[in-house]
């Protein structure tokens, strides 16, 4: 079958450049050299808005997206999360989404998140949620972003779960440490809502160090955006190197934490840590990405670890799914050869 024969305009455009990154990948003896030019690349098209317009309306650009993406509604995903928690795997649901331009979408948006709430709650699942301020209002008004995640947070409290706040572009992270501050500092709130820390902002040590006075919960991640070399380490092995200082920095806290990584180097240095220091493996958890290194994440829990996935659903999901090849180039592999399959 002539695959290219039944493409769209879009997709005769835009499928050379996916080919091109996977020949890259195929290609070991310069898959390292050109890593920063693919990340790139997938943030660009991340951006590109009409291919996402074409792409989340796509039967093809569903087809793409499936890996990562726990289909489009919420029964959906509580059936996901219910079939992971048979396999001893907690789980974070995402409702995708960002940038809201009404406050009615704001509050859309919350709407959401207040039904997994009670859907965790009435099915005892061993979930909890997260979810960005760009989501919940922040760019149209912080006032609102922060009204409506208080109230998520209340009937998080209320439903003895947890709402975490995702970490956006260095241009919100301190708003959303502020305000992640001010939620945990309310009465009724503390250990129930929690934020995510990047490493690889030069920042983040001394943000570990007043989050983790506070007792909030952090979930460490290398970061999936841009970052200027002003404010983020641009080579791959100080991220690391400072990513394993960081987790060192959390475990020791008597804070629970969650270390989210699918890098192998990071898990070992997590272990041998844990080993070194005798920590409680249930004083913290891993914590992975649907549909990345599911044989990993297997493996971590027969050692014994605590295993927690998160798992987003939704309609945008285009943004999303372009961060985690840009994060990890060799998904787009996967994806291609599965696309590619007549």
């Amino acid at each position: 079958m002539n695959f290219h024969r039944h493409l769209t305009p879009i997709w005769k455009e835009t499928l050379p450049r996916l080919e091109y990154c996977c020949a890259k990948i195929i290609s070991s003896t310069i898959f390292k050299e050109d890593m920063p030019i693919l990340r790139s690349a997938f943030i660009a098209l991340s951006r590109n808005t009409t291919l996402r317009n074409f792409s989340e309306r796509s039967a093809m650009g569903r087809r793409m997206s499936s890996r990562f993406v726990a289909g489009m509604t919420v029964d959906e995903v509580l059936r996901s999360a219910e079939s992971l928690q048979k396999s001893g795997i907690a789980s974070t649901l995402d409702s995708l989404g960002e940038n809201v331009s009404t406050p009615a979408e704001a509050h859309h948006s919350a709407d959401i998140y207040h039904r997994l709430l009670d859907a965790i709650q009435t099915r005892k699942l061993d979930a909890n949620v997260s979810l960005k301020l760009t989501q919940m209002g922040m760019d149209l008004d912080p006032g609102l972003a922060e009204e409506i995640v208080a109230e998520l947070v209340d009937h998080a409290a209320a439903a003895n779960t947890f709402v975490r706040v995702d970490m956006e572009g260095s241009e919100y992270t301190q708003a959303t440490i502020d305000m992640v501050r001010r939620l945990h500092a309310r009465p009724g709130n503390r250990g129930h809502v929690g934020i995510v820390i990047q490493s690889y902002l030069y920042r983040s040590e001394d943000d570990i160090r007043t989050l983790t006075a506070e007792g909030i919960r952090i979930r460490l991640c290398k970061g999936a955006y841009k970052e200027p070399a002003n404010l983020a380490f641009p080579e791959k092995k100080d991220v690391d190197a400072n990513y394993v200082k960081l987790m060192q920095q959390l475990l020791t806290s008597g804070v629970y934490h969650g270390m989210a990584t699918h890098d192998e180097q990071m898990i070992d240095a997590t272990k041998k840590f844990v080993r070194q220091q005798a920590i409680d493996p249930a004083s913290f958890e891993f914590q992975m990405l649907y549909g990345i290194r599911r044989d990993l994440q297997k493996s971590l829990v027969r050692e014994g670890f605590r295993m927690r996935i998160y798992v987003p659903f939704g309609a945008e999901w285009y943004p999303y799914f372009m961060r985690r090849l840009a994060e990890r180039p060799a998904n787009a592999l996967f994806i291609a050869r599965n696309l590619l399959k007549q």
